[in-house]
């Protein structure tokens, strides 16, 4: 079978791309030109469509299951949110003026004590959420 002749082409590549192509060559101990002619055979080969649809559907799919994750998040915690307030409201009577003066008084330092537990708790502590799934599940 007679080999035939390869034919020459000059293509203007992005700066970046000509210095990923050099080092990608060069590691695999291949020219430039037979890195770029086997890139350009594996895109216009057939299946080439094929492999970025197959790709593009799996980084989608990751996308979908984060996204879901976080909708759990959110509604775990609006809902944690919810329960809290409620039940403060339904617990707590107002406070007659000589005592709501008094806890307004100590409002600054509860509060403060309050963001001191919470930021211990999101550095060291297990998050609600999985607290949560835990919870459920060991119920099943």
């Amino acid at each position: 079978m007679k080999q035939q002749k390869k034919q020459r082409l000059s293509v203007y590549l992005d700066p970046d791309i000509m210095v990923t192509l050099a080092d990608y060559a060069a590691r695999r101990d291949h020219s430039r030109s037979l890195v770029a002619e086997a890139a350009i055979a594996s895109f216009l080969s057939p299946d080439a469509s094929e492999r970025q649809e197959a790709a593009t559907t799996k980084r989608l799919d990751q996308i979908d299951r984060r996204m879901v994750r976080l909708e759990r998040d959110v509604s775990i915690s609006v809902e944690t949110l919810a329960l809290f307030v409620r039940f403060w409201l339904t617990t707590n009577p107002p406070l007659p003026e000589p005592a709501r003066a008094a806890a307004q008084a100590q409002a600054g330092e509860r509060y403060n004590a309050f963001v001191a537990a919470l930021g211990r708790r999101l550095a060291n502590g297990p998050a609600l959420r999985q607290e949560v799934s835990e919870d459920v599940t060991g119920r099943k």
